[in-house]
């Protein structure tokens, strides 16, 4: 787990400018990999990486350099392979002898060897580059659902890339331009955006499941990249009997999170009590119980929740007596990590600058306080994300009426947000039609089976819109506001064999007597109690406390007032008066009520301040 920057240029030599650039840029990713930092370069490249030492400390540092009959070549890696054994045997059929016990090196040989086929052999969380001094271009690649990013842009026909914009806008030819697709997708999507977007103009993220090759020759291609998906999700008719189904789930999962365990540092799990985290724990317990050692777990409040918890669709109900009932019953080392109203408040803006723009408000930045407890004692965590994409767990896999509104099913009104600002400068209509096209060509693309039932077909939908846009951004936030400290987190429940294969599963068999993640809680009885196995779906934990609200109120009046910021330029007068209206509950997207959004608005005027945003519109 690391960061990744690097600058390739055919056109002409690198200069000392270059190396200097990558130089300070790297030391804006230092948080990704506090333990070691490399650099390394050629006539037409150069590779900078920081690193968080995970396996192999001493020998897994990088960029890494190998030469094979003759050739040279060099890798810049952040990420985890779960198949390393399995990849390792298999090139040592190929002749190949490691110098280390580190993935770098097998992801490094599994190029060598296998050309452009070596991603799809891959199971893993990646993104990376290996330099080909052989036929003179550059392979990239990223895993197959994004949990590790990937951004790049072109500087007079060379490729920059790195792992978080913040690197790349640190080059003196790149802007912090916001045009309207970017602003429209602020306004409409968010925590979501286009695949393959950055928002920012003329910087791109290199989409999930995807790999290319940066060459001089690549003819026609703009500006010599030519890229293309691996991998994706594929649609066929599972005839196999429900307990055939329910026994391969459960091995499966099993598997993936039995895979996720390695590593040299210490290991914990994030146990929130829900069904989706607890699955995770009670498996990690056993595996840890079976070689003599205890598991260490942690589970996240905020303070003042016990008192002011409003029930509502989409969190019926507080983790708190949960998570510390399924600790005991595993038997974990559990620590609960209460955050403060003002913890919330003072990592709004860090939230911002490690998520380079504004997420989910105190979504982001509780987390982003949780990681930095948790790093104190542990390096790598795993987490349930990702199972209700999977499983179907959210309301919209099984309310109709919110996949049929013609918009993404988790923004409750696509108006409501976008309804705070000027429209005669955010052009509101146009906005809703360019997302409301995303929306379409997305579920046009979503792969179904002919002569399926509709059951199935809106299930498939649910599934792809959630894998695609929702997921993506959940895994976003969780590796920025972990590795804003250097805390690896892992997700078994995007191993993407596990995804492929429920994503066939029939959908009354997913969602068996009208409860939801059915097949979920099937194959995973054997190991937990009742009372967490038909728990509701809760999710990540928010603040109820009116505090908050009132902090984050006053936060946003001065930002507003001021006269001087973006939100004084683009606001309706009356936005105050709209958001201090008594009983103003209204949802702007899934979990994000009244204070999120204050608190989103204010991470917003900050985002414009911090990084110099320049409307282009």
């Amino acid at each position: 787990m690391c960061s990744i920057l690097g600058l390739i240029n055919f056109s002409r030599k690198l200069l000392p400018p270059d190396i200097q650039y990558l130089n300070q840029a790297g030391k804006t990713l230092s948080h990704r990999g506090p333990d070691q930092n490399g650099l390394y370069y050629g006539e037409h490249f150069a590779f900078q990486h920081n690193r968080l030492a995970v396996i192999d400390i001493e020998k897994g540092r990088q960029p890494m350099t190998t030469n094979h009959e003759g050739f040279e070549y060099t890798i810049v890696y952040n990420g985890e392979l779960y198949n390393t054994e399995d990849l390792r045997r298999e090139l040592h059929g190929y002749g190949v002898k490691f110098e280390t016990h580190c993935d770098t090196e097998v992801v490094l040989y599994s190029y060598i060897i296998w050309g452009e086929q070596c991603s799809a052999k891959l199971n893993g969380i990646y993104a990376f580059v290996v330099y080909d001094s052989r036929q003179g271009r550059a392979y990239l690649a990223r895993d197959r659902f994004g949990v590790k990013p990937f951004f790049y842009t072109f500087v007079d026909g060379a490729l920059l890339f790195a792992s978080e914009l913040k690197a790349i806008l640190q080059h003196p030819q790149v802007k912090s331009q916001l045009g309207y697709e970017g602003l429209w997708q602020l306004l409409y999507m968010m925590p979501v955006k286009e695949e393959g977007a950055a928002l920012f103009k003329n910087i791109f993220e290199l989409p999930p499941a995807s790999h290319g090759f940066f060459s001089p020759d690549s003819a026609g291609e703009p500006q010599g990249l030519r890229s293309s998906k691996y991998w994706t999700l594929t649609a066929y008719e599972n005839k196999e009997k429900e307990s055939t189904i329910v026994a391969t789930t459960r091995e499966l999962l099993v598997d993936a999170i039995q895979r996720q365990l390695v590593a040299d540092v210490p290991l914990c799990t994030f146990l929130s009590g829900g069904l989706d985290s607890s699955v995770i724990t009670a498996v990690a317990a056993q595996s840890y119980r079976q070689r003599g050692a205890q598991l260490s777990t942690y589970s996240f409040e905020h303070a003042g929740n016990k008192e002011h918890f409003q029930q509502t669709l989409f969190q019926p109900q507080s983790d708190d007596e949960y998570a510390v009932y399924l600790a005991g019953y595993l038997a974990t080392h559990h620590q609960i990590l209460t955050a403060q109203k003002e913890d919330l408040v003072e990592a709004l803006e860090d939230a911002v600058r490690y998520r380079d723009y504004p997420g989910m408000a105190d979504i982001d930045s509780s987390l982003l306080y949780y990681c930095r407890e948790v790093k104190k004692q542990h390096t790598v965590a795993l987490s349930g994300e990702c199972a209700d994409e999977v499983f179907g767990g959210y309301p919209w896999f099984y309310r109709p009426e919110m996949l049929s509104s013609g918009f993404f099913p988790w923004i409750h009104d696509p108006y409501a947000r976008i309804s705070l600002f000027r429209p005669e400068v955010v052009r509101p209509q146009e906005g809703f039609g360019y997302t409301s096209e995303l929306y379409r060509q997305s579920v046009a693309t979503c792969p179904v089976v002919a002569g399926e039932s509709e059951a199935m077909r809106t299930s498939r939908i649910a599934s792809w819109l959630s894998i695609n846009y929702f997921m993506t951004s959940l895994l976003e936030r969780k590796d920025r506001m972990s590795m804003a400290s250097g805390l690896e987190v892992r997700v078994p429940f995007a191993d993407h064999r596990l995804v492929d294969y429920v994503y066939n599963v029939p959908w009354d068999i997913k969602y068996r007597d009208g409860v939801e993640k059915s097949l979920l809680r099937a194959a995973m009885e054997d190991y937990l109690p009742g009372k967490i196995l038909y728990r509701k779906k809760s999710p990540f934990p928010k603040t109820h406390d009116p505090e908050y609200e009132a902090l984050v109120y006053h936060l946003f009046q001065k930002r507003f007032e001021s006269g001087s910021g973006m939100l004084a330029e683009l606001l309706q007068q009356d936005v105050l008066d709209r958001l201090a209206s008594p009983g103003n509950n209204t949802w702007f997207g899934q979990l994000m009520g009244a204070p999120q959004l204050m608190a989103w608005l204010v991470q917003l005027d900050f985002w414009f301040e911090e990084y110099r945003i320049e409307l282009c519109l």
